[in-house]
């Protein structure tokens, strides 16, 4: 299982690496959306993997290591919630330039698409 989520945090960020170098707007926006979903899956992993433990305290257990831990999941849900809003707000922002430039190039470069 470690495998699986080191090689999909490391696929996740490479393709997102490699897109942030790309020349297009819309590109960079993914390599960014990309950075962000392997940066969740890195902070959500160091809250240590655990299958089948409660998330809630159970008076029977008296042994906190035997529970989930609650703080990698609340900064990965926040920051999902945060990373939406700003690739909406970066997709409006494309729209607009694009209308007022013709072109979606990061170094305004004469390309006409």
């Amino acid at each position: 299982m470690e495998w699986i989520l080191a090689l999909a945090i490391g696929v996740l960020a490479g393709s997102g690496i490699w897109l942030l170098l790309r020349p297009r707007t819309f590109q960079f926006i993914m390599g960014l959306a990309l950075m962000a979903y392997a940066v969740n899956l890195f902070i959500f992993a160091m809250g240590r993997l655990r299958l089948d433990a409660p998330p809630v305290i159970d008076p029977h257990w008296t042994d906190p290591a035997r529970y989930a831990d609650p703080l990698p999941q609340a900064l990965v849900l926040t920051a999902i919630v945060i990373g939406f809003a700003t690739t909406a707000l970066f997709l409006v922002v494309l729209l607009a330039s694009r209308g007022m430039s013709d072109t979606d190039h990061v170094d305004g470069e004469e390309h006409r698409s």
